[in-house]
């Protein structure tokens, strides 16, 4: 995997074989971020990364100038790898182990975009319970984002505050706002 723009563009991340991720392509990943380019300045942003895996996502805003990073992942490996790796290139990534579903219950935190990459063998029931608790607990600031990964065979496109979704070979960008 590599970062695909900013500070560290080029810099290639090499995670343990034995964390039970899958990143975000780099297509996808450049997609993606050509979308958020248009909308927003990213050192003015702040962002919440849920089921971080490795912390592609959270590098990619980090190389970008976000400073305000929080990347949520229940894997103690994942998060070790993601402490290591943003101390090493002096990233300000804050880091939270913790079931995702529990964070979004009982965080305070407030962010401009929040990215979702949950297992693409979730239920739509599992799926809908990530929108769900982002707008029913008010994570999201005004002009903020909910952007949710998931494959090209999953539909978000009934769950409520959906606005449209962008389709990346086998990745698919569902966006939600209030």
């Amino acid at each position: 995997m590599r970062i695909i723009s900013g500070k560290y563009k080029g810099r290639r991340i090499n995670a343990p074989k034995n964390l039970p991720v899958r990143p975000t392509t780099d297509m996808a990943k450049e997609a993606l971020f050509n979308i958020l380019n248009n909308h927003y300045y990213f050192n003015e942003i702040s962002v919440i990364d849920l089921f971080s895996g490795i912390g592609s996502i959270s590098y990619e805003f980090a190389s970008r100038g976000t400073e305000n990073i929080v990347s949520v992942d229940q894997d103690l490996g994942c998060i070790k790898f993601i402490n290591k790796t943003s101390s090493e290139f002096e990233m300000t990534i804050q880091t939270i182990k913790s079931d995702v579903f529990k964070f979004l219950e009982h965080t305070q935190l407030k962010a401009t975009i929040i990215f979702a990459d949950p297992p693409y063998a979730f239920t739509l029931e599992q799926f809908s319970r990530i929108p769900y608790l982002v707008f029913l607990n008010n994570l999201i600031k005004d002009g903020g984002i909910l952007i949710v990964e998931h494959s090209k065979h999953t539909n978000l496109s009934e769950f409520p505050n959906f606005k449209y979704s962008k389709n990346y070979g086998g990745s698919v960008f569902s966006f939600f706002s209030s």
